[in-house]
Formats: structure tokens, C-alpha cells, sequence
């Protein structure tokens, strides 16, 4: 079975047709018999946008996952968002993947999403194909855009199609490896019509055919010395594309029009010809025993039981988690193991996803992607049949970067509020939540003003929570500039044993790791059993800095003198000596304040591009470069989060509508002082209140 599944992702930069993409795929795999379009004037919407918020918008919040078969091939697909904000759904997606669709907009070609895609795709080793998408389109021009794949991704974009005529002459492709033209005719395009190649197209194909060749038979010698004498056949190719492809050599290119049904079966095609089965990946985990090791993972039914919870939905009827089996199988009615809980779970109900509906099964094997209702656990947990010990690695999951203070209206939405968070937070690691101990506020974090926005409507639809928010907050950080020397005794005789502990040593900026500790303790000045507890004085001042109140970070402790007391001392004196040395030095440090600058990249007409310089520079942002292409620019700037609030609004302003951004964390970096001392009014104001 493992040998003929796919697993694949649908990832792209917003508004690049992925969903209507895989409208079409479900409608020519016969798992749906009615087009639906993107805020479809049926009123119905796309299958794979189940919120009723992604209808309205025309975006994909959440991803979602179905399984179609194509030529007796069961294929599981996962339709991701496009917009950065909801950047996990990619990671944990591309984390359960053995294969991916990259789809590219034949007009606006590799886009400011796209480079993110394709960096989530290069870390989790993700073998894709591309497909050009939108070659009706005014301006597509899809050779190009493989050009940009390569120059701007650095992918070796092999064509393996041409286009037949564009924008609204755009009617089918040629396919290089067979060297014949096919046309999508009948009402949905679900006539394929194969012919000869147009003549005026039959120079170019050839040319563009011994590219394809020449990068293939990098992969097959078989595949070269058959090229050289004219034998070579339609499978060596195919075969010898693959094995580029699973190894991320090469990234085969397909092209059509998703919304004028042009060109989706062909890919589905591509999909089984060129992306990984199971079998072809070399899926690891870790070995609880000695972790410095990892045990390879082999799709076989009958090895022990491995699994990882990617994905969770915290719904009314509970819990249902979305798994990954990677090796053995997982059956209705069996018990299965928790790694991080250590906990037996009884498997009650097994099912397939369909978006928003599912399938009741039985049994699933290594390689499926599955649901479970009403098991207990977090995104990231491994399941086992007991037999095993070993841990998945789990997906990355970036820093919030802005928050804001919520009210709920009265006692009663307070209740409610309080189970909505607890539900989004369980669902989305990248959605955090707490209280504020100064202010009793409670505050909600998130990647951006979408990200939240969203959660606020989902508060106000799912669980009818009326709230007040505040200004959004950036996350701020603090630290240090300078080294500094410290030597701080706690001294403290409260009638029977006191406490006392002595540390001393340097505290300085680190280069590279938020906080660093340093035990440089010699003839146990300090005794041994008291020097973690010097480690944790220290990490507990990280979390609140004295400029502002946000963590600290950067910082660097190194301990090489101290004092113990054979009867006074004990963990927490040498705890309350270290957050003392620790508050004594951070102040003579020169510490500063950090702000978190985003990488932003906005698209606009070239008419409109001294607008967007203005716009970026009173926004503190500095602009790192610009290309231009038929009239077209992309401006790259690095700016300050604090001052995005609002630009969407402003960019359609200052372009007639005409430009877009997207934006994404790259670092954080120096507050300028003026800055700095409206911040520390700012948040001491509010300490003072």
C-alpha cells in the first residue's frame, strides 16, 4: 500500500490559486461532482475552506487534509495557508509530508510567501514539483517564472511543458516527454484531447526538451548513453526525473490555468510520476535510551507501532487529533502509547479526513494520514504500541511577535473567554495566552494583526464572547551592552538556621544564545550540589527586565568565586544570591531595549514605488533592495513592528489599491534612544497605575 500512497502539501504565496487548485483535484478524482469557487457566488464556498471566516475573507486559515486516488493511487493532500500569519499550519504540515506542489502565480511569479515556503520546505527536506499557475492571465508568462525559481529559490526548474498560447489564448500545454500537445476541452476541462504539436511550437519544445533531458541524465546513466544514440524512452526520463526530484535536485515545472480546469490532471499525474512514496523517504526518530542516536523507521505494517500528533481541533464533540503513522499500523480498539505522557490510550474511533466531514475506518498503515477523536495529548506528541522507545522530532514553531490586552464585557463572556483560549492555544502553539501580573490583563500573542483579528472573530462567532481590546504590544526585549563584574552575599538570620550563599563573576552580552551559563568554579568555593541552583537565581531574572518589563536576553553568566556556609547554606540562599548578583550587575551592564524588525517585502506598480520609500522610511524601516520587472517593483525593507500597525491600510492608500506586503520576524534589534524613553514612560507609567 505504502508503495503507491502520496502525501503531499499544496503551498504557495497568498492569493496563488492553491485552493482553487485543489477544488479541481478533488472534482477530477471524483471526491467531489460540483466546482465550487473561492468566495463562490453560490454562496458555497471552496471544500477544502470549511470556516465559514475563510469563505468570507477568501483565504485559507486553517490547513486541511483529504485523501483522493488518482489511476488506483491514494493520494493524501494538505491545503496550507498562504499568509505568513499562519505560518504553523505550513510547518506542521510540511513536517507530516513526503512531498509538495509549489504553486507560483505565471504573473507575479516567485513572490514574498514563496521564499518562505520554500525555506519551510528546504528544512524539513520536502522533495516538490511547481506548478504555474494563472496562465490565463493578463501578463503570465510561465518560462519566466521557472527562470525566478532558479534565481530567486535557487531551485535547478526543469520545464517538462511549454504553454499553448496565453492569457486568454491559453488553451493547453505540450508535454516534453511525450512530445505531444493536449488540450482540456468539454465543460470542466475533463476532456483531455492529445494531438500533434503545434509547428510553431515544435522548435522550441525540441530546444526545451534537451534541457529537460540534459539535467535528467545527470540522475541515469542509463537514461545519457540512450540520449547520445537517439533510443531514449518515455519511462527512462520519467524514471531518471524522479530520482532528481527525491533527492531535491531538480524541481520538475507544470503549468495551466486551475480555474480554467487546464492542466490539473497532468499535474496529478506529475504527482505519481515524480514525488515520493513513503517507502522512498528515510524517516527517523529518536532513541529515548540514548539521544544522541536515532532508529530508521521502515513503512512496514507489521514493525511496531510509531506515530506523531501533528495537528489538533478542539471541537464540541472533543478532541480530534490528526496523526501521522510512520511505521506499523494503528487499529480501532487497540491500545496505543504516549511517549511524553507515558500514558496507555485506548484507540476509540479511527477516521479520515474530508475538510470538515470524515470517514469512519478501521485500520491504518504506515505512511496514512488519520484522525483520532477524544485522545488526550499535545501537537508534537509520538504514539507507540509500548514496544518502542523512541520520540519524533517535532516541528518548528516561531516566537509571537505582537500582543494585545483583552476585557471580556461581563461574567459571563469572561467564562466564555476563558474556554475559548483554552481551546485556540491548544490548537495553535504560535496563539499563547496568559495574565499579566501587574495589570490582571489578559493578553493574547500572535504572528500579526491578521493572526489575532482572526481569533477575536472566532471568539465572537464560535463561543459569542463580546470583548475590549487594547493597543496592540510588541514583544519587546532587553539586554546588555557591556561586561560587567558582580559579587553579591545573601545574608539572612531569622532565628534557627539562616540563610547564606555568596556568588561572584562577570555577566556580559552573549553573541549567539539568548542566555548563556558558565560554572567556572574552582576548589568548591561553591559547593557542586549548589551551582544549579545559581543557574535557575539567574533564569529568573531573565523573564522580566527593569527598563520595561519585558525579558532579557543576550546575556551571558559566568560564576568563578563565591562562599558557603556549612550549616546556612542550602538551595534557595544560593537561588536568592543569584538573583541578587544578577539584579546588582544587569543596571551597571547598560542595558537596553530590543524591538523585533520584520522582514517586509511589498509588490507594487513602479509608479507607485517613491510612495512606498516614503511610507517605509517614516516608518523607521530601511530599504535593502529593489528589483523591477515590466513595470513592476519588489522592495525589500527591514522595519520595526511597532510601526506596521496599520500599513495594509495605508499601502492601499498610497497605491490605489494596486500594491501588497507581506511580512515576516527576521531579528531584533537596537531600540533607538528617543524610542527608548517613550517606551520607558510608556511602560513605567503603567507599572506606577
Amino acid at each position: 500500500m505504502s508503495k503507491k500512497m502520496r502525501n503531499i502539501g499544496i503551498s504557495a504565496h497568498i492569493d496563488s490559486g492553491k485552493t482553487t487548485l485543489t477544488e479541481r483535484i478533488l472534482y477530477y478524482c471524483k471526491k467531489i461532482h460540483r466546482i465550487h469557487e473561492v468566495r463562490g457566488k453560490d454562496g458555497v464556498g471552496a471544500t477544502m475552506d470549511s470556516m465559514e471566516l475563510e469563505r468570507e475573507r477568501g483565504i485559507t486559515i486553517a490547513s486541511a487534509a483529504t485523501q483522493v486516488e488518482w489511476k488506483g493511487t491514494p493520494i493524501n493532500i494538505i491545503d496550507t495557508p498562504g499568509h505568513v500569519d499562519f505560518t504553523i499550519e505550513v510547518e506542521r504540515a510540511l513536517r507530516v509530508l513526503d512531498g509538495a506542489v509549489l504553486v507560483l502565480c505565471a504573473v507575479g511569479g516567485v513572490q514574498s510567501q514563496s521564499i518562505t515556503v520554500n525555506r519551510q520546505l528546504k528544512r524539513y527536506k520536502v522533495p516538490h514539483i511547481a506548478f504555474v499557475n494563472k496562465c490565463d492571465r493578463t501578463g503570465a508568462n510561465p518560462i519566466k517564472v521557472s527562470e525566478q525559481l532558479r534565481e530567486k529559490l535557487g531551485a535547478n526548474s526543469i520545464l517538462i511543458q511549454l504553454p499553448i498560447g496565453l492569457e486568454e489564448k491559453h488553451v493547453g500545454v505540450v508535454d516534453l516527454i511525450t512530445m505531444r500537445a493536449i488540450y482540456f476541452e468539454g465543460d470542466s476541462g475533463e476532456e483531455l484531447i492529445e494531438r500533434d504539436i503545434p509547428e510553431e511550437l515544435q522548435a522550441k519544445a525540441a530546444e526545451y526538451r534537451e534541457k529537460m533531458i540534459d539535467a535528467a541524465s545527470m540522475f541515469s546513466d542509463e537514461l545519457a548513453e540512450a540520449f547520445l544514440e537517439g533510443t531514449e524512452t518515455v519511462e527512462m526520463i520519467i524514471d531518471a526525473l524522479r530520482i532528481g526530484t527525491i533527492e531535491q535536485a531538480i524541481t520538475p515545472v507544470l503549468m495551466g490555468s486551475a480555474f480554467k480546469n487546464k492542466g490539473v490532471q497532468l499535474l496529478v499525474d506529475g504527482v505519481i510520476k515524480f514525488l515520493p512514496n513513503p517507502d522512498d523517504i528515510n524517516n527517523e526518530a529518536i532513541d529515548l535510551n540514548d539521544e544522541t542516536k536515532t532508529v530508521s523507521l521502515k513503512t512496514d505494517p507489521n514493525a511496531p507501532m510509531v506515530a506523531l500528533a501533528f495537528k489538533l481541533e478542539d471541537g464540541q464533540y472533543g478532541q480530534l487529533t490528526y496523526v501521522r503513522v510512520y511505521q506499523g499500523s494503528m487499529k480501532k480498539g487497540t491500545e496505543i502509547f504516549n511517549v511524553r505522557a507515558k500514558k496507555r490510550i485506548r484507540v476509540g474511533r479511527l477516521v479520515r479526513m474530508h475538510a470538515d466531514s470524515m470517514e469512519d475506518i478501521d485500520y491504518a498503515e504506515a505512511g496514512d494520514i488519520i484522525a483520532l477523536f477524544g485522545v488526550e495529548c499535545v501537537s508534537g506528541d509520538t504514539f507507540t504500541d509500548g514496544h518502542l522507545e523512541v520520540t519524533m522530532t517535532s516541528m518548528f514553531v516561531p516566537e509571537p511577535v505582537i500582543s494585545l490586552a483583552l476585557k471580556p464585557k461581563d461574567k459571563k463572556a469572561e467564562t466564555n473567554m476563558a474556554k475559548a483560549l483554552n481551546r485556540f492555544t491548544k490548537e495553535d502553539p504560535t496563539f499563547q495566552t496568559y495574565v499579566d501580573a501587574e495589570s490582571n490583563e489578559t493578553i493574547i500573542r500572535g504572528m500579526g494583526e491578521l493572526h489575532l483579528d482572526v481569533y477575536l472573530e472566532r471568539m465572537r462567532r464560535e463561543y459569542k464572547v463580546e470583548v475590549e481590546t487594547g493597543a496592540p504590544q510588541v514583544a519587546y526585549r532587553e539586554t546588555i551592552t557591556q561586561s560587567v563584574n558582580f559579587d553579591y552575599t545573601h545574608k539572612k538570620q531569622t532565628g534557627g538556621s539562616g540563610q547564606y550563599g555568596r556568588v561572584a563573576g562577570i555577566m556580559e552580552p552573549s553573541a549567539e544564545l539568548d542566555y548563556e551559563f558558565v560554572d567556572g568554579i574552582k576548589g568548591g568555593v561553591i559547593p557542586r550540589e549548589y551551582i544549579p541552583s545559581c543557574d535557575k537565581g539567574f533564569k529568573a531574572c531573565l523573564k522580566k527586565g527593569s527598563l520595561i518589563g519585558f525579558p532579557i536576553v543576550r546575556v551571558k553568566m559566568t560564576i568563578n568565586d563565591g562562599a558557603s556556609h556549612a550549616v546556612d547554606s542550602s538551595d534557595i540562599a544560593f537561588q536568592s544570591a543569584a538573583i541578587g548578583a544578577f539584579r546588582q550587575a544587569y543596571n551597571k551592564a547598560n542595558p537596553e531595549i530590543l524591538e523585533p524588525i520584520m522582514s517586509v517585502t511589498v509588490e507594487t506598480p513602479t509608479e507607485f514605488q517613491g510612495n512606498v520609500y516614503s511610507s517605509i522610511n517614516q516608518r523607521r524601516g530601511i530599504i535593502v533592495s529593489t528589483t523591477e520587472e515590466d513595470n513592476f517593483s519588489r522592495v525589500e525593507a527591514e522595519v520595526p513592528l511597532s510601526e506596521m500597525f496599520g500599513y495594509s491600510t495605508n499601502l492601499r492608500s498610497i497605491t490605489q489599491g494596486k500594491a501588497e506586503f507581506a511580512m515576516e520576524f527576521h531579528h531584533y534589534g537596537r531600540v533607538p534612544q528617543s524610542v527608548a524613553e517613550e517606551l520607558k514612560k510608556k511602560y513605567n507609567t503603567k507599572k506606577e497605575k
